[in-house]
């Protein structure tokens, strides 16, 4: 019984992926044509009053492409839909538990020194995790559910110019984990830093990215609640596949690792596939993803199986426009 339920879990996680692209879809179409359909002498007003840097509509394609390089110039605004979520394990008989959280992350590019192809940025991309709903084990098949704001991160990748590294992406720097959980059960408590790492490959048709990350505990955190110490990583690895109409598919998921886990539990290694399209609304350009995702390696104990995500990046005008540190020449 338990196993026919797992499997309705997913066919219905697949329907609503496709009932999620169909609506998007048709929404972008509109929202296309009305745009289109917009005189001519109106389209040049409004591309003549812009809004300060933000890009134009028929870049649709390229801002596309551009949101799939982790270190692009662009600023974002993220918001990871994570919902539902379906949690299940060893220490529960019952059907799997529903979860669903936001994960907000906005991406913004400092450029330090020169301009264009030359140009060194720092990204900084926190993550910022809003529990709605998270199932915590008390014992065995007995559980309650926890809502609040999780361990927060900061990522400060520095990035190589294009004329160093070409179409490869690449760039490091330090990441950072900060105990902002308001709940014990949603966070460790415990202050974390460790390295992080961007390399990947971008053409006109498709980007191909891996984002590894660690942790490990450092200094003094207070009590910890009989907690372990940090020492846990993650993968976030991403391919990026550009269709006509400034449509996407690939696939995006984020591997778990925990050291400190026992054996059996580490790992937690999702595949998934997301459709997605980059549309104008209003003077914004937004990328919209649907994503579903099963866990091929999940934690025995208790761990998350399938989920479905909404992606939602609107692109924003950057407030840092000059380099921090000069260039030696104008572009």
């Amino acid at each position: 019984m338990k196993g026919r339920l797992k499997h309705l879990q997913i066919r219905m996680v697949l329907a609503g992926l496709c009932a999620a692209v169909v609506m998007f879809g048709f929404t972008a179409n509109n929202v296309m044509a009305e745009v289109a359909a917009q005189p001519k002498n109106a389209a040049d007003d409004a591309q003549s009053k812009g809004a300060a840097d933000a890009p134009k509509a028929h870049d649709l394609d390229a801002i596309g492409n551009k949101l799939a390089n982790p270190l692009s110039e662009l600023w974002s605004l993220q918001f990871n839909l994570q919902m539902p979520q379906f949690f299940d394990g060893d220490v529960n008989t019952g059907d799997p538990k529903l979860g669903a959280n936001t994960i907000f992350q906005p991406v913004l590019a400092i450029p330090l020194f020169g301009r264009g192809e030359n140009e060194w940025r720092m990204i900084t991309r926190p993550i910022v995790p809003i529990i709605f709903s998270q199932p915590i084990p008390d014992s065995f098949n007995n559980f309650h559910h926890r809502s609040g704001i999780g361990d927060m991160q900061l990522p400060l990748v520095l990035s190589l110019p294009d004329t160093i590294a070409g179409k490869w992406i690449l760039g490091a720097g330090p990441t950072f984990m900060f105990p902002s959980a308001t709940n014990s059960d949603l966070g460790s408590n415990q202050w974390a830093l460790g390295p992080a790492v961007a390399l990947g490959y971008k053409t006109k048709s498709w980007t191909a990215v891996l984002f590894p990350n660690y942790f490990w505990k450092v200094g003094s955190s207070g009590p910890d609640l009989g907690k372990p110490d940090i020492n846990q990583g993650s993968l976030f690895y991403n391919f990026t596949y550009s269709l006509p109409k400034a449509w996407q598919v690939g696939t995006n998921p984020t591997i778990t690792y925990n050291n400190q886990a026992t054996a059996g539990n580490k790992w937690n290694v999702p595949v998934g596939l997301f459709v997605g399209r980059t549309v104008k609304i209003g003077k914004t350009p937004v990328n919209i993803k649907a994503v579903v995702e099963h866990s091929v390696v999940s934690q025995d104990f208790f761990g998350k199986r399938t989920q479905f995500r909404i992606l939602i990046t609107p692109v924003v005008p950057s407030l840092i426009k000059n380099p921090i540190f000069g260039s030696l020449a104008k572009n």
